[in-house]
């Protein structure tokens, strides 16, 4: 398998989307998130928000793709995403 490396910095705000949600689909912590971007409220629809970067690397999950199989066990990979489910697209730390 080859694996798809993405490095992003900035993302749009989707409607409905919370701080939690966007965290968790870039690997970091909600308050990192919030503190990086001086949020005290959920984000609005269309605001750009800035994504710390990770201590490690990011990744595009594709169909077909299995936490044991991107980190070598579920447990690691929980540990490292916050994330209980992939689904194509998404973004999680390796």
């Amino acid at each position: 398998m080859q694996l798809e490396l993405v490095n992003h910095t900035l993302y749009r705000v989707r409607r409905g989307q919370s701080a939690e949600e966007i965290a968790c689909a870039f690997g970091v912590p909600p308050a990192v998130l919030a503190a990086e971007n001086g949020l005290s409220a959920q984000p609005e629809e269309g605001q750009l928000l800035r994504i710390p970067a990770a201590d490690c690397h990011l990744y595009r999950v594709q169909g077909g793709d299995s936490m044991s199989g991107l980190c070598g066990s579920r447990a690691r990979f929980l540990a490292h995403n916050r994330c209980d489910a992939l689904y194509p697209a998404q973004i999680v730390r390796l």
